[in-house]
């Protein structure tokens, strides 16, 4: 477009002082009312952003209407333990997800290293934003002297300015109360109850707001192909979901399938026992209520919950 805004003035014979005119940037005092458009530009941004800014609150206020009304599904608090029990099955191999504050491991994966309840990364963002918030309330803590290197490192696997210490402060710091309950506030904040948000103004079930969280965890609140966004958008062109008049069963089995096929694309030989075994399972079952007592297999091992 530029170039052929240039192309238009060297066809045109003008005056100098029109060309002139015209050569002034928009913004400049030398213009004739170069200030009062920039100021009337300047304040037409303002007023969009403040319309949109209403424009969300007011969408929000209409959703969280929305959600007061409905049951608490996964929100509840057994269910929400229940969530985290099955979560820590396929990324602890146990139902005691507690045990996990001070796990950390590079898994191989190209995120850096991994760590927490929640599977917090070096190279996801996540891990960073922890600590980060974690060390704006307690600035003394083990952790803090990482961070410059945490940022560094962030959006790759790199352990630069980590080893060899990180791994044993990170330990360490699990242990102190406070440091878990950063790791819990985050883990809701930015994948529970996102997820659970978002199920319900969808129209899911307790068995569909678990099917959203564990996606959450395992593949990011992401927009792209393969994050949780994108994956519940290609679902949607297959299915509607229940708040658009869509059948519960058949959209959580187009997200299930397109969750799977993200997974062996991303590693072919990827084990689905989270999708095959687990929820699969109790969608085939019918149990959208997540209801107990529940039984699944993760990596081959069989557990229940009474």
């Amino acid at each position: 477009m530029k170039r052929t805004n240039y192309l238009l003035f060297a066809a045109v014979p003008v005056l100098v002082t029109a060309a002139a005119y015209f050569l002034v940037p928009a913004g400049s005092s030398e213009a004739p009312g170069g200030t009062d458009r920039a100021a009337a530009s300047q304040q037409a941004r303002e007023d969009a952003k403040a319309k949109a800014e209403r424009a969300a609150a007011a969408e929000r206020a209409a959703d969280d209407k929305v959600i007061a009304s409905l049951p608490p599904g996964l929100a509840a608090p057994a269910k929400r333990e229940l969530a985290h029990r099955i979560l820590s099955t396929s990324a602890a191999s146990t139902l005691n997800w507690r045990g996990s504050y001070g796990s950390i491991e590079d898994h191989g994966d190209g995120l850096g290293y991994t760590a927490g309840i929640a599977g917090f990364c070096t190279g996801t963002h996540d891990l960073l934003a922890l600590v980060e918030r974690y060390t704006a309330d307690h600035p003394d803590n083990g952790l803090a002297r990482y961070l410059p290197a945490l940022r560094e490192v962030d959006g790759t696997d790199s352990h630069e300015g980590l080893d060899p210490g990180f791994t044993a402060a990170w330990k360490a710091e699990a242990k102190v109360p406070a440091f878990r309950r950063a790791q819990e506030r985050e883990r809701d904040r930015v994948y529970f109850d996102p997820a659970v948000r978002l199920a319900k103004l969808d129209g899911l079930g307790t068995l569909g707001q678990f099917v959203y969280y564990d996606a959450m965890v395992f593949h990011g609140p992401d927009t792209g192909p393969d994050g949780f966004y994108g994956m519940r958008e290609r679902a949607l062109s297959k299915a509607g979901t229940p708040a658009m008049g869509g059948d519960e069963r058949a959209y959580l089995d187009a997200f299930l399938d397109i969750r799977r096929t993200a997974m062996r694309a991303k590693k072919a030989t990827a084990d689905t026992s989270r999708i095959d075994t687990a929820q699969r399972r109790w969608l085939n079952a019918g149990n959208l209520g997540l209801s107990t007592p529940l039984e699944w297999a993760m990596y081959g091992e069989t557990y229940k919950v009474p």
